[in-house]
């Protein structure tokens, strides 16, 4: 029978208790957020949402096409301006996501006879271009810059170091410093995914790379997404400009997609004004995170410290993790939750969101319902 396997596959899922549904929520959602990306508040904003209706009101409802073609409006070139000089970088490109944005950057840097060096923490979509991209890959350790040293010393050629800037899972930094510096001892580049960073580190939120120093460096290549802190859709490339033209020219999912819609494009720089106006969001994401932890492991559960707006709370197996992300849900608190083969150590967890607009009473309700349903 055609597809036969995938009956297969879904009750080996079943057993496992790693089936995934879809639950659609409504707009006026009763439930206490903490389990969206939606890390400074933005997505409802009036100036967001303004924005954004806007720009469809003046240009439409889609793009009409790819970049190449009829998919740039005045609205995308003003964006990848406005992102550039927000971050620090000579350009930017933007995508019609952040995952298309990794595959491009990632596959247009990665040619035939190089070598890819990739963190085991990196979230799929950087996983997903280094399997496409025609260079070598070799996994190091996570966050661990003599590993990286040692997969670049046994090459002879073209190199680039791929990591996430903040760990979608649990949260932590990489040590973005020490991987320049590798990369520098062998003349290779350096590609980050600062989709959890943006917006929350750096100053006024500029992202890892500003807050380390190394924004607008010429081997630094920075990936965004807009989905988060900017509350938006879509996704960015940000570095030298001579990077971003061989993108134009060798990105396929550049090259092939349609572009970003006019409305994503017109809510990224309303929230990019609005930032720009209150940087103050980025630090009281850092403080919601930093009390959210502090108060959980203060009533026994295992939190991994955050380093940006991703608080990761241990589970004891894949169907505790869904069982209590469910009975948050009844108690009105909405959580992500984590579990193989989402998370690389097969560790499930609760994934919470620290956003910069959740008031001390929310905080407190949020940890005595996750505390109170603890399997």
């Amino acid at each position: 029978m055609a597809f036969g396997w995938i009956d297969e596959q879904a009750l080996a899922r079943r057993r496992a208790g790693l089936v995934r549904t879809l639950r659609p929520r409504s707009a006026d959602s009763p439930l206490l957020d903490l389990a969206s990306n939606d890390y400074l508040g933005l997505a409802r904003h009036p100036e967001v949402t303004e924005g954004a209706a806007r720009a469809a009101r003046g240009w439409g409802a889609g793009a009409t096409g790819s970049r190449l073609v009829t998919g740039t409006t005045e609205l995308h070139t003003e964006l990848e301006r406005e992102l550039a000089d927000f971050c620090g970088f000579e350009a930017a490109l933007v995508f019609s996501s952040g995952y298309a944005a990794n595959l491009a950057a990632v596959t247009a840097l990665a040619p035939h006879g190089s070598l890819v060096v990739s963190d085991a923490g990196n979230h799929a979509s950087l996983i997903d271009g280094c399997r496409l991209a025609r260079g070598t890959t070799q996994v190091v350790a996570h966050a661990d810059p003599d590993a990286v040293r040692k997969a670049l010393a046994t090459h002879d050629g073209d190199a680039v170091t791929v990591s996430d800037t903040v760990f979608s899972v649990d949260g932590d930094a990489a040590p973005l410093a020490g991987l320049a510096e590798v990369c520098r001892e062998f003349g290779a580049g350096l590609v980050v995914d600062d989709a959890h960073g943006l917006g929350v580190l750096g100053e006024g939120g500029r992202g890892a790379a500003q807050a380390v120093g190394l924004a607008g460096a010429d081997d630094v290549v920075v990936t965004v997404t807009l989905s988060k802190s900017l509350g938006s859709q879509g996704g960015a490339v940000l570095g030298p400009a001579r990077v971003i033209d061989h993108l134009v020219n060798a990105a396929r999912t550049f090259i092939f997609d349609t572009g970003l819609a006019p409305a994503a494009a017109g809510g990224a720089l309303a929230a990019l004004g609005l930032l720009r106006r209150e940087p103050e969001r980025a630090a009281r994401a850092r403080a919601v995170a930093a009390e959210l932890h502090a108060r959980l492991t203060a009533i026994g559960l295992q939190a991994v410290r955050p380093d940006a707006a991703v608080v990761s709370v241990r589970a004891p197996s894949p169907e505790g993790a869904v069982r209590w992300a469910a009975d948050c849900r009844a108690a009105g608190l909405a959580v992500g939750c984590f579990r193989p083969p989402s998370v690389p150590d097969g560790i499930s967890r609760l994934r919470l969101t620290a956003r910069a607009d959740l008031s001390g009473e929310q905080i407190e309700r949020a940890v005595r319902v996750i505390g109170e349903t603890r399997p």
